[in-house]
């Protein structure tokens, strides 16, 4: 029987000032505010604690105009946990959110698609615009734990854990990766950008930030095929998630998904 995890999400910055343009290609209604989340994901069995996802510290935030409500690694002592505690991270991909603290996790193994690591260290990143979500200090940490011998890579699909896969979706980049957990509610699916909101993959509506139309695409499909149920799919920026899942404890910034 595979191993059940517990999945909490914790938020660690808004963004309100940004418009229905930001979120969707060729919308209706591009003036219209809609608001974004920016989570960090643990991952709990009881015996073990992973993390998805290191967010960004202040610095970045400060950097980009995008400031923090909270630190990501000491969000997580409202469950208890220290960052010095967490032997496995899994990257999502390197874009600024979702990997500007990867110094603050010391005892950890980082996991992440070979294709991501490529492409951020690639051509690519002659372009502008495609390395914008990218900051490069952020890709030089991940190369040396490369060299520290603390990176596992994929190519596709793999096995974290038992009752945790990681599997590669393209589109918004090239090695993007979404998270599959195994629950007592059933399987359910860390989209993280794969899609941003429920809305993208329900209505199938592109992201603007995208490499590739036709993998995003696909990608709304994969991840509602890897979770089983579209109800169990849970996108990586949605504020509706913290109105789908019940808060837990008395922080205010944590939600139990299972």
């Amino acid at each position: 029987m595979s191993t059940l995890w517990s999945i909490y999400a914790l938020k660690y910055a808004e963004r309100n000032s940004r418009t229905r343009a930001d979120s969707f290609l060729e919308d209706d209604h591009p003036a219209a505010p809609h608001g974004m989340d920016y989570f960090v994901w643990l991952l709990d069995s009881g015996e073990r604690k992973i993390l998805v996802d290191t967010g960004y510290d202040e610095t970045e935030g400060l950097r980009r105009g995008r400031p923090i409500l909270r630190d990501p690694a000491t969000a997580l002592n409202a469950l208890g946990v220290s960052a010095e505690e967490i032997d496995t991270v899994i990257i999502s991909h390197l874009h600024y959110d979702h990997a500007g603290g990867l110094t603050r996790y010391p005892n950890a193994r980082f996991h992440v698609q070979a294709t991501e690591l490529s492409f951020a260290t690639g051509p690519c990143m002659c372009d502008p615009s495609l390395r914008a979500p990218y900051t490069a200090e952020h890709v030089c940490h991940m190369v040396r734990h490369i060299f520290a011998g603390r990176v596992t890579f994929y190519k596709g699909d793999g096995e974290i854990a038992p009752g945790v896969t990681v599997h590669q979706i393209g589109g918004h980049s090239k090695g993007l990766q979404s998270v599959l957990v195994m629950t007592s509610s059933g399987p359910i699916c860390l989209a993280s950008d794969a899609a941003h909101y429920y809305e993208n993959f329900h209505s199938r509506k592109l992201f603007p930030i995208v490499v590739d139309r036709e993998e995003m695409l696909a990608g709304f499909s994969r991840i509602v095929e890897l979770a089983g149920d579209a109800a169990r799919v849970i996108p990586g920026h949605d504020p509706l998630v913290r109105e789908r899942y019940p808060s837990f404890g008395r922080s205010g910034f944590v939600w139990k998904l299972a």
